[in-house]
């Protein structure tokens, strides 16, 4: 994977998007955060990344004085689609509150090349950002990070059983940005089926940028 082709996944309830035109992908913290933002996580890990401290070791865990980071305070993107996550938003369970149809869920997407032009402060995962084997790197690690993503563990299909638990660890690893991104840093919207485009649009989201990609969703 080379770095210029490196794309960030953000998913969102749809309903969030015409504050997104307007404001940006914004973080909770934000001046200019949604009042009325439209959750489909699990509330439990949403409450725990609040509070939850990482060490940004960049790989070495012999540092005693890594700078220590807490990421609610960050809008985090996946390096790929169809998470597991997305499976438990779609079907419920956990401490996801309601399923959502997968036509109310899209893609949020992001090109890594440009949102290093604007020189936000950001920092990225090898793994699940709450699992203890995970390691997080700040931008002087930026070069490396084709290497340091798994990405056959991004793309892999499948996930399941505990022979494979390091690559659904592997499979989420994060982006996590500090501050807001403008709207215009969207190079596109990927969705689920034609009623979701239809609802896009209507909402003024450039059409020529808005993907229907069902083969992102379970």
């Amino acid at each position: 994977m080379e770095l210029e082709a490196i794309k960030l996944y953000r998913m969102t309830h749809i309903e969030n998007v015409p504050h997104i035109l307007k404001w940006g992908i914004t973080h909770r913290r934000s001046p200019n955060a949604n009042p009325a933002f439209k959750s489909i996580g699990d509330i439990t890990l949403i409450s725990t990344r609040k509070s939850k401290q990482v060490l940004v070791d960049n790989g070495d865990s012999s540092k005693r004085k890594a700078p220590v980071i807490t990421l609610g305070d960050f809008i985090p993107f996946y390096f790929g689609v169809k998470m597991r996550m997305l499976y438990v938003i779609k079907n419920g369970g956990n401490f996801v509150m309601k399923a959502t149809p997968p036509e109310d869920i899209i893609y949020l997407v992001c090109s890594l090349k440009r949102i290093l032009t604007l020189g936000v402060p950001f920092y990225f995962s090898d793994g699940h950002a709450t699992d203890n084997l995970t390691s997080f790197y700040d931008s002087s690690c930026t070069s490396d990070m084709p290497t340091i993503i798994d990405w056959d563990a991004v793309k892999a299909p499948y996930w399941g059983g505990t022979e494979n638990l390091n690559v659904k660890r592997k499979k989420q690893a994060e982006f996590l940005v500090a501050e807001d991104l403008p709207a215009k840093q969207l190079i596109g919207i990927g969705c689920y089926n034609s009623t979701a485009s239809k609802k896009l649009k209507s909402m003024g989201f450039d059409e020529t940028k808005i993907k229907v990609i069902p083969s992102a969703y379970y």
